[in-house]
């Protein structure tokens, strides 16, 4: 018998907009909290944090390569800073200066890319970041967070804060359905097993944790027990979670907007094949950039909501049983 979700979804606030008022709270409690930003203030939410504390706030134009160097620099000088972007725009610009000056020397620099994955819509795909998480997590010492919604950005930015080394934190343009409780409890590299399940096990990150929660609905009223686990957490991965399910469920799906080519699915794969190795199958975005749309009509498109997901789950278990 399968069990039934833990949480309703909701319509929530875009993870975005939940990390710039967390930065704020953070600011009230930490004066050596910093924020730089790229002449993009507005749309990354940063804008919150300058209008209260214009002393901490740098904005470096449009130049992400600079401001990862001056964040680094703040951070090497005893500063907390968060630097912000577009993701496409801070992994892929500033690349050379956060394996140079932040993931080298291993400084206290938290990087924060929103607009992430094709969930940006219109915009297109020159704005589309459909390969960060492949990029920081290739940054050595780099730690990888992408939250499911508003109560894990809120939760997962204070903890950036306070853990000690560089962190990257994707979040997302997009509105994202409230998946938690303001209560739930994160531990950077300690998944959540959001849905109980022992016939297939779907992990899932940022906005496809919702379309796993959807994807386990439909897949229990077909009599199928679908256990959903949300990886916040891309590096270090939770590798007990992962083995578990591998080991109990012997089908797994991985749920990512990013290509599957470099993204979770392929660190998942490499858990697997260490500890339990099981069928795999992939949701996401396939050696291809997308275009400009709706943010549903791209998420349709691209195979990136819960009905996708569900004939991922059905054509693991159909594997698994040969």
């Amino acid at each position: 018998m399968a069990t039934k979700t833990r949480f309703e979804l909701k319509p929530g606030m875009a993870t975005r907009e939940a990390f710039g008022k967390a930065l704020v709270e953070l600011g009230r409690e930490n004066a050596n909290i910093v924020v730089c930003d790229a002449d993009l203030s507005k749309s990354t939410y940063t804008s919150l944090f300058a209008k209260e504390f214009p002393d901490r706030f740098f904005e470096c134009g449009i130049a992400e390569a600079n401001m990862v160097a001056i964040g680094a620099g703040l951070a090497a000088s005893g500063k907390i800073p968060f630097v912000s972007s577009f993701s496409c725009f801070v992994i892929n610009k500033g690349f050379e200066q956060l394996r140079v000056t932040a993931a080298f020397p291993h400084v206290n620099l938290k990087v924060v890319g929103t607009h992430s994955g094709v969930s940006i819509g219109e915009d297109g795909p020159s704005q589309m970041s459909i390969e960060d998480l492949s990029l920081a997590c290739a940054l050595p010492g780099f730690t990888v967070l992408s939250p499911a919604d508003e109560t894990a950005t809120r939760v997962l930015v204070r903890a950036a804060a306070g853990h000690s080394g560089p962190v990257f934190i994707r979040t997302g343009r997009a509105k994202a359905p409230v998946v938690y409780p303001t209560d739930q409890r994160f531990t950077i590299g300690r998944a959540v097993e959001v849905v109980e399940g022992g016939d297939v096990t779907l992990f899932a990150t940022g906005l496809l944790v919702a379309e796993a929660i959807r994807a386990s609905e439909m897949l229990e009223a077909e009599g199928v027990s679908a256990r959903v686990v949300d990886l916040h957490t891309i590096k270090p991965l939770d590798r007990e979670a992962i083995a578990r399910a591998a080991a109990e469920t012997r089908a797994l799906v991985v749920c990512e907007e990013h290509l599957v080519d470099s993204g979770l699915g392929v660190r998942v794969a490499q858990v697997v094949t260490e500890t339990n190795p099981c069928v795999i199958e992939y949701v996401g975005i396939r050696n291809t950039y997308a275009e400009s749309g709706t943010p549903d009509g791209l998420l349709q498109k691209y195979g990136l909501v819960a009905e996708n997901v569900a004939d991922a789950a059905r054509r693991a278990i159909a594997r698994r049983r040969g």
